[in-house]
């Protein structure tokens, strides 16, 4: 078949249904394109039912507690301060709801575009055909082009078996009623910062086991140490430069047992040691689609895989393990596909958090690569316990970073650690991507008082003066 493609009337087959799915189906869609979408779980996928969406939930309770665990400090007091607790069976009954019912809502929305969506499991052909297992029959989705989102799903070690009851992973948490007296996390990544933080706040004993010498090994180093420090005042242990090796059940818990020989004992474990991408048994090398050795797809900046025709968007990629990167593939290989206005993924533009408390919010080149003269950069750090409105707000630990290029004044990156860091990201986020001048931040009126006032002071302090 020619990868030459007649727009009038293509047909799209798209197999998985997550954020990079049905993001790229609207925009097929909206270009003329007939759409059908293959998913095996439910529309909206791993993001929307069993990861970002309900684990994201769970975080925001869990900062409501720890609001309240602090109110006295600001004058707010109880007649009993440990009448605050976590409900977690309505905790999880909640976040499982508003998981289906945004499930639903993509659905309508796909449907209301013209977006055929078929369940099942689906397995790729020749001529970008995908074969459809739907249960109770089998069927053949006829395809012009085909755009491959399938995710990823948990890592598990070979002595650590989740079993859903004391063991689990985090697409099984959300199966608990009643809070983890003593919660052992195995893995400090972005996934086990994520549940350790949140399961802290809410109330449980946690101890979170890090096979490197810091939590979130890769990002800020400084980003890093707050949140180890901020954790461990509320009672987290931590074990660092510590591998757990096998996991098992005891009488009243389970025990895991570590490389150096020691073991741990808690009442449940979670495992958050990464993500296997669901590349395996779909007919993708017998397609021409390359896989690293890894098994993600090799995709190039508008998502395209080896083969001619076939596209790939998501967690199978291994570009970036992010919702928001998952949807722009998708949106981006459609646009290419149909000939749109299509800009190639720049993965230094991407903004990111990790919402743990506090959390951690970052975009472009970071501090290590300045350091190291990757990049030739000036950096400013504010704490934001000298702003005046996290002040009011009782906000001690976190700060702001902004990264200019020397000598041109560039915005090329910064940090965020604090509250709502996700959202205040957004203004170094939209420089980054705008090559705007530290003077086009530190000039722009910010409210007073407000957090986004350090933002600005930092870029005031990278200015130079012109001669």
């Amino acid at each position: 078949m020619s990868s030459q493609l007649d727009f009038n009337h293509l047909k799209i087959a798209i197999l998985g249904g997550g954020p990079g799915g049905y993001e790229a189906a609207m925009v097929a869609a909206s270009l003329g394109a007939e759409v059908t979408i293959v998913e095996n779980k439910g529309v909206g996928g791993s993001a929307v039912l069993t990861d970002v969406v309900p684990s994201k939930t769970l975080i925001a309770t869990a900062d409501t507690m720890v609001r309240v665990a602090n109110a006295h400090t600001t004058g707010v007091q109880f007649d009993d301060p440990q009448a605050a607790w976590a409900d977690l069976g309505q905790v999880n009954e909640r976040l499982l709801k508003l998981a289906a019912e945004q499930s639903g809502d993509i659905a309508d929305g796909l449907e209301r575009a013209g977006v055929r969506i078929l369940h099942g499991h689906g397995k790729l052909l020749e001529d970008h055909c995908i074969e459809v297992d739907t249960g109770t029959e089998t069927e053949t989705v006829q395809a012009d082009a085909v755009l491959v989102s399938t995710g990823a799903h948990p890592r598990e070690l070979p002595d650590a078996k989740p079993d859903g009851e004391r063991i689990f992973n985090w697409t099984q948490v959300y199966n608990l009623n009643e809070l983890p007296e003593k919660l052992i996390v195995v893995g400090s990544g972005v996934t086990g910062a994520e549940f350790a933080s949140a399961y802290n706040g809410l109330g449980s004993h946690v101890t979170l086991v890090s096979s490197r010498d810091q939590v979130l090994p890769g990002e800020d180093a400084d980003a890093a140490q707050v949140l180890e420090k901020t954790l461990q005042g509320r009672g987290l242990k931590l074990l660092a430069r510590t591998r757990a090796q096998s996991v098992q059940r005891t009488d009243d818990g389970v025990r895991v047992f570590l490389n150096d020989g020691s073991t741990v004992d808690g009442t449940h474990c979670l495992l958050a040691v990464g993500a296997v991408p669901n590349t395996a048994g779909i007919g993708l090398e017998e397609s021409g689609v390359a896989l690293t050795d890894s098994g993600h797809i090799k995709v190039d900046g508008v998502s395209r895989t080896t083969a001619p025709n076939v596209y790939a968007a998501g967690d199978c990629t291994g570009v970036f393990a992010l919702a928001s990167i998952a949807a722009m593939q998708g949106r981006i290989a459609m646009a290419h596909l149909l000939g749109d206005i299509v800009k190639p993924l720049k993965l230094k533009q991407v903004a990111s958090n990790i919402f743990t408390s506090p959390e951690i919010a970052s975009v472009g080149v970071t501090e290590a690569e300045i350091a190291s003269g990757q990049y030739q950069g000036d950096v400013v750090k504010l704490p934001l316990r000298t702003n005046p409105r996290a002040k009011m707000m009782n906000v001690e630990d976190g700060f702001v970073k902004v990264f200019s290029r020397r000598g041109s004044g560039t915005v090329i990156g910064g940090v965020v650690v604090g509250p709502r860091a996700a959202e205040l990201i957004y203004p170094i986020a939209l420089a980054v991507a705008q090559h705007l001048h530290v003077d086009d931040v530190a000039n722009t009126v910010t409210v007073y008082p407000s957090l986004t006032g350090s933002i600005s002071e930092a870029a005031r302090r990278l200015h130079v003066r012109s001669s």
